[in-house]
């Protein structure tokens, strides 16, 4: 039975993170602002207008790096506090306060980027031979002059940053304080439902009658808020092309790819393929999906439901210790002893209240520990959610300790490859420890239905239904919520065919991911995943040196591009074969699922 979420004040305070190891009090984080914006006013007075030979660049770049240095703990203690609890006004108004003073703060320092981009390139040159720690950073800006406005548009631009970032704000409002939802009734029974509930609980649900009531009442509820929604993201999609066609890019992909260091055709090729040659994989899986559970039809709401309910283990917080440390053992004592740590000292925020934010994330700020955000229902899938976010947390464990603050975060292409990786470990170590059929069979269906179904097929399907919307910005249009609902609809129908039934409702899942006010963001876990899919094949079949070679690849952080962080791994991104070797992947493991489950119907 699922219950109604507690205030924030009422959760145990072992199930929170403890975000004194940023700042012990108020009273500290106030100081930090206070000392940032006396280093920030001292740092202008000696550099702007002063930046002009190797030397200068070289002084100027150590002490930016050391006023980001102080930003990094002051940005990362405002936005965690406001998420775990979007209704507290104190944790809201601390961010919003926070977001117009870090927009004059970019705004004082824009001139940094604008007098080294004016600056001959041998002089930049120049400086990175003459210091290799601010090599990557300068590289960078070579690429970048040619989309480097005028000093004091960038100027203007830094000011207005923190109104750029409104519509995200405003999402995230509507979200988790605007949206309420009632109870739903199945079975002459009522239910509680919430966003975290929903997507936590209720979308797995066994019972067909509760599952589909769910979806339908919580259908009902984002339909009333649809319009909003979409005039929101419309705003940021605006502010996006408006920022790429100033700054002279030809298209706004162009623009969003940039920092990436992926060219389209990388980005075409992970949505193109997988939408065509996932989809009977899939397919396939939704059928037998719809067999075992003896279901009408197959629809849209019955996606997420496990293959088999009855072998699904409740885990605790304490539990899942185990079952990550035995998967990940094989990362070496340092990465486990970060793990424990992880757990010890409160990294973790575990608690289910109102107000939290949706889904789950990993926070790591230079020069602190990561800090990593779940909501805990006791299900497997939060072994792999937090083997996930824990990956991430290795990546820049690793990463920070051995990198600069600018050196330290890779491509977004590459992010989602250390977190998808861990989720690999946990799969090969729980099948490596049963030949039992029911238990085989639980954890592929684990495998695909948390792994890859969400990071190959959730994910991949908002990447082309990203595509699509922003074809339309790119030919200067706009979105309302009838245009987002039948571009996604489209996406869907496409992807499941005559298979899956997709149910009224569906298309307006556009509105409960956070990732379309990121860029380019959603078609980046497919390729981590392939990334990360071959190079657990390639520990499971040569041991030791493949996770030797992958914690070097974490300690590079940003220094190399994602193709070159991929090749150190023994990983070729560049042609199509790795994707296609992990689409045929998962097409085995489904085959896999069909064999094991009429092993199993035959024995009973």
């Amino acid at each position: 039975m699922v219950k109604s979420l507690p205030l924030r004040s009422e959760v145990n305070l072992e199930e929170t993170w403890n975000l004194q190891d940023l700042f012990k009090t108020e009273e500290d984080y106030n100081a930090a602002i206070a000392e940032l914006e006396t280093a920030v006013d001292v740092f202008v007075e000696k550099f702007a207008g002063n930046i002009s030979n190797p030397i200068t660049v070289i002084e100027a770049l150590k002490g930016y790096a050391t006023l980001y240095e102080k930003i990094v703990p002051i940005g990362t203690y405002t936005s965690l506090s406001s998420s775990t609890d979007q209704t507290d006004d104190t944790a809201q108004m601390r961010s919003s306060k926070f977001g117009s003073i870090a927009a004059k703060i970019n705004s004082k320092l824009s001139f940094v980027d604008s007098e080294l981009a004016e600056l001959p390139v041998d002089i930049l040159k120049e400086a990175m031979q003459q210091s290799a720690d601010y090599q990557n950073y300068l590289e960078k800006l070579i690429r970048q002059k040619d989309y480097q406005l005028h000093p004091e548009v960038e100027k203007t631009l830094a000011a207005f940053s923190s109104t750029f970032n409104g519509p995200y704000g405003l999402y995230n409002t509507t979200k988790m304080v605007d949206m309420s939802f009632d109870d739903f009734e199945a079975e002459g029974q009522k239910y509680p439902l919430s966003y975290v509930s929903f997507e936590g609980d209720w979308e797995s649900e066994a019972n067909t009658a509760k599952r589909r009531a769910a979806f339908e009442a919580f259908s009902t509820k984002l339909k009333d808020y649809q319009h909003t929604t979409a005039k929101t993201y419309d705003m940021h999609l605006q502010i996006e092309k408006t920022t790429s066609d100033l700054r002279g890019y030809n298209t706004i992909f162009d623009y969003l790819l940039f920092n990436q260091e992926v060219d389209k055709s990388m980005y075409d090729r992970q949505i193109d393929l997988i939408t065509t040659e996932l989809a009977p994989h899939m397919r396939k899986y939704a059928k037998l999906l719809q067999k075992v559970h003896g279901l009408d039809k197959m629809t849209f709401a019955d996606l997420k439901i496990p293959l088999d309910p009855t072998y699904e283990p409740t885990i605790t917080v304490e539990e899942s210790k185990k079952y990550i440390d035995d998967a990940l053992a094989i990362m070496g004592d340092d990465y486990l002893n970060m793990v424990q740590r992880s757990y010890d000292e409160r990294w973790i925020d575990f608690a289910q209240n109102k107000g939290k934010s949706t889904g789950a994330f990993c926070s790591s700020p230079y020069g602190n520990h990561p800090y990593i955000l779940i909501s805990w229902t006791g299900s497997m899938e939060d072994v792999f959610v937090l083997a996930h976010e824990l990956g991430h947390a290795g990546h820049f464990y690793n990463a920070n300790r051995k990198q600069n603050i600018f050196n330290a975060r890779p491509s977004l292409y590459f992010i989602e490859a250390p977190s998808t990786m861990n989720e690999m470990l946990v799969a090969n170590h729980l099948l490596k420890n049963s030949d039992d059929p029911k238990f085989k069979r639980w954890v592929i269906s684990s495998i695909v239905a948390r792994t890859y179904y969400h990071n190959f097929v959730t994910h991949l399907l908002e990447a082309a239904y990203q595509r699509k919307v922003y074809e339309r910005i790119d030919a200067g249009g706009s979105v309302n919520a009838g245009v987002l609902n039948n571009l996604k609809r489209g996406v869907l129908e496409e992807f499941w065919g005559d298979d899956v039934d997709i149910t009224e409702g569906a298309e307006l899942t556009w509105m409960r991911q956070p990732h379309y006010y990121m860029g380019l963001y959603p078609y980046t876990y497919s390729a981590g995943l392939t990334i990360s899919t071959q190079v657990s094949k390639r520990v499971l079949a040569e041991g030791q040196p493949a996770v030797d070679e992958w914690l070097e690849v974490l300690k590079t952080g940003g220094t190399k591009s994602p193709a070159d962080l991929a090749k150190m791994a023994g990983v070729d991104i560049t042609t199509e074969q790795p994707l296609r070797d992990t689409i045929a992947y998962i097409g085995e493991l489904i085959d896999q699922l069909v064999v094991l489950t009429e092993e199993i119907e035959a024995s009973n």
